[in-house]
Order: structure tokens, then C-alpha cells, then sequence
């Protein structure tokens, strides 16, 4: 079976991503992380008022020619206050954030003032509009503040807030069912018989799914046999939109995951041109007439965090309804060696590092998990190529990065 090269494999799972059609409103405490249904717009202009942005004397810059204009302070402006319009060749006393009167155009910060009795010394000649927050100048009320497709962030947060929106309205959370099928699988902190080893992939992929803000419905590790595997896929399609597996994904005679997707469902891709992953599939199963997306990953560590890198978190972001699903292409400059001895696009662990290239992690075996841990993202390098310190590679940030 002919390998599917990794941009064919990722255009048909990407093209399949159907945003999840539940709305919810929320409190605005409560939306960190959610993502926007619809467009978020300002009920009001901000600042509803000019400002001051200074804690000094509010004047026309016309009355101040030159250095040393003296003008009688005729009222003072606190936050809070209402200012009252200012005459002609006088000035106000102001603090930040107070209301600049009107007829007054700069700030004259307060180091550059002399107080005279009842009049301002001026020493230095402010240009008109300095340190004045304009009204409006942030936000126009009735204008779109957040775009419908984006992620709540803290700061999202606190301009929501800072128009006074108390709630609202999100895409429902993704949820993903997930389970490990291998009878070699021991759970961490349990005692580990010979020929077993510990289930990191579990881990890799609760952390990852959480980091995406979706919710995970773990079924835990599923023994390699065919009825319990399909059992398990009939209770994922039941209760998720997703079902991401590990392990199985292979033709020996204890990889059932497969076999067991086409009898609940079908496989629309196996077996991508990519390193590590080539054991990859995707397709559906279907229950009770709706039918869960099904991603099945290889069962060694580092294939499972690339595939979520790589193809997964892509898909996934879809799903939830963002606009941007991946980070702008990076070329960074390779600071080592590399060859591509095989026919498939290699993704490989590396670091970014003081001088603004890419370091290498010395271990590319798909088994060692620490090289994850060591590297910030992955480059491409595509297959049959040669990589020599100075070359410039495709860079993928990892998991950290949202949109």
C-alpha cells in the first residue's frame, strides 16, 4: 500500500474538521480559553472621554508659545470628576485618567510646571494632543472588539470586562474520547512485570488535550483483543465528537485497531509518508445515526506527541471553531547536520537556541520521550534531503503555542 504524502493526508483530515454546532453563553468568568460563536461588539466608545494620561496641567497648546507662559489655574480635575469647559489662556490642574476639559488640548506633565500662587509656570512646549487620550481612540461603540473564531485569552478577558459584557456566547467544548490499546501496558505506580512497560502516552495525550481545551473522556488501556477494541470504539462514538487512540495502528496479529474502526465504521487514510507517524489513520465510526471522527496514532511516545503536533491539534482547533488553527510558517536557520535517508517527510526535535537557529536533539528514536521534553517544536525536513549548518528548515512550535 502506497505511502499518502503527509500536505495529502493533512488537506483531506483538515477538510473533514466540522466545527461544532452547539452555542453556549457563559459568564465572562468562565470563558478563559472558550472560543467566540459570534462576534464580540462594544456597547460603547472607549475612552468615553478624553483623558489625560498625565498627572499635570491640561491648557491649549496655542497659549503656550513659548517657554515660561504663565496661565492662571482656573479648576481642578480629579478621576471622577466632570471638567468644565476651559477659557481661553488659562489651565486646569489634572490627574491621570481625569476628564480633559473642553477648549483644552495637551498635557503638560507635572515635572515640567512651576506653581505660582494661583497661576502655572509652563517650561516646556508641549505639542498639540500630548499625553491626551482622545475619545474613542481604543474602541467605537457598535464596532466589533473580537472576532468570531477566537480564543479567550486573560487579556480578551479584561477587554470584555472594560465595556461592561458580563456574558457571552461560545462553542460548546470539543470532546474527545481516548484510550490505549496494548496488553504490554502497566499504569505509572503500579508494579511493572517483566515484558511490560509504563503507559506514558496516556499522559502525552490528557496534557495535550487539556492544553487545547477540550474535554477528554478517558477510557484507559484497552487489551489487544478485537471485541473488547470494538466495544470500546462503540462506547467513544456514544459519548464524543472524537475518538484518539494509541497503539494497534500496525498489521500484526495483535494490532486490532484497524480491523476493528472498519467493522464499527471506515478508514479513510492509513499509512502517511511521515517520521515518525507513518502508522497513522483517520476516518469515523458511526452510532445511534451520528458518527465520531476517529484518529488512531502509533504506539510509540514520540510518534503520539508529533501526531498531535503535527496533524491532531490542527484538526482539533477546527473543530472547536477557531479561525486560526496553526502558527505562521517559520524558516529558521539550522544550526546542525541532518540526512533523510528514506522516502518520508522527517520531523524532527530541536530547540531554538541564543544565537536565533535550531539546535538537534543527538536521539531521533521515535521511543525516546525525553527528546519531546528537551525541544520546543519540530522542523520539517523533507524526504531525501541533506541539511548543513547554515540551511534554512521549516520550524513547527510546540505544544505551548495557541492561537
Amino acid at each position: 500500500m502506497a505511502l499518502l504524502p503527509f500536505s495529502e493526508a493533512k488537506a483531506k483530515l483538515l477538510a473533514s474538521a466540522r466545527v461544532v454546532a452547539d452555542v453556549e453563553t457563559v459568564d465572562l468568568a468562565e470563558a478563559f480559553g472558550r472560543v467566540l460563536a459570534e462576534d464580540l461588539v462594544s456597547p460603547m466608545t472607549v475612552p468615553p472621554f478624553s483623558n489625560a494620561a498625565m498627572d499635570g496641567y491640561a491648557a491649549r497648546a496655542a497659549d503656550i508659545p513659548e517657554a515660561g507662559a504663565r496661565l492662571p489655574v482656573t479648576q481642578r480635575v480629579a478621576a471622577g470628576d466632570v471638567a468644565r469647559a476651559l477659557a481661553p489662556g488659562s489651565a486646569a490642574r489634572i490627574f491621570t485618567g481625569a476628564q480633559v476639559p473642553d477648549g483644552a488640548d495637551a498635557v503638560v506633565m507635572q515635572e515640567d510646571c512651576v506653581v505660582d500662587g494661583d497661576f502655572v509656570i509652563i517650561n516646556r512646549v508641549p505639542p498639540a494632543g500630548q499625553h491626551v487620550r482622545l475619545k474613542g481612540s481604543d474602541l467605537l461603540a457598535g464596532k466589533p472588539i473580537l472576532a468570531a473564531g477566537s480564543r479567550f485569552s486573560a487579556a480578551a478577558q479584561g477587554l470584555a470586562a472594560s465595556v461592561g459584557i458580563g456574558e457571552v456566547k461560545v462553542f460548546r467544548r470539543l470532546r474527545a474520547a481516548i484510550f490505549f490499546t496494548g496488553s504490554e501496558l502497566v499504569m505509572p505506580g503500579q508494579p511493572l512485570p517483566p515484558g511490560h512497560i509504563y503507559n506514558s502516552n496516556r499522559y502525552v495525550m490528557r496534557g495535550f488535550l487539556q492544553e487545547l481545551g477540550v474535554e477528554t473522556l478517558d477510557l484507559g488501556i484497552i487489551p489487544d483483543d478485537r471485541d473488547a477494541t470494538r466495544a470500546a470504539l462503540r462506547r467513544a462514538a456514544a459519548e464524543a465528537d472524537v475518538i484518539i487512540t494509541s497503539g494497534g495502528m500496525s498489521e500484526g496479529d495483535e494490532d486490532h485497531v484497524t480491523a476493528a474502526v472498519k467493522a464499527e465504521g471506515h478508514i479513510d487514510v492509513w499509512k502517511i509518508a511521515a517520521k515518525p507517524g507513518k502508522p497513522l489513520a483517520f476516518g469515523g465510526v458511526a452510532i445511534a445515526g451520528r458518527e465520531a471522527a476517529f484518529i488512531g496514532l502509533p504506539g510509540n511516545p514520540v510518534a503520539v506527541w508529533s501526531g498531535l503536533l503535527t496533524l491532531v491539534a490542527p484538526f482539533l482547533r477546527r473543530r472547536q471553531g477557531l479561525t486560526r488553527i496553526e502558527a505562521d510558517r517559520q524558516m529558521l536557520r539550522a544550526d546542525f547536520s541532518y540526512m533523510v535517508k528514506g522516502n518520508r517527510l522527517e520531523f524532527v526535535r530541536v530547540r531554538r537556541n541564543a544565537k536565533g537557529g535550531l539546535d538537534i536533539y543527538p536521539t531521533q528514536d521515535s521511543a525516546v520521550i525525553s527528546s519531546a521534553v528537551w525541544s520546543d517544536g519540530v522542523a520539517a525536513i523533507p524526504a531525501g534531503a541533506t541539511i548543513l549548518p547554515g540551511d534554512m528548515v521549516e520550524y513547527l512550535p510546540g505544544p505551548g503555542w495557541t492561537p
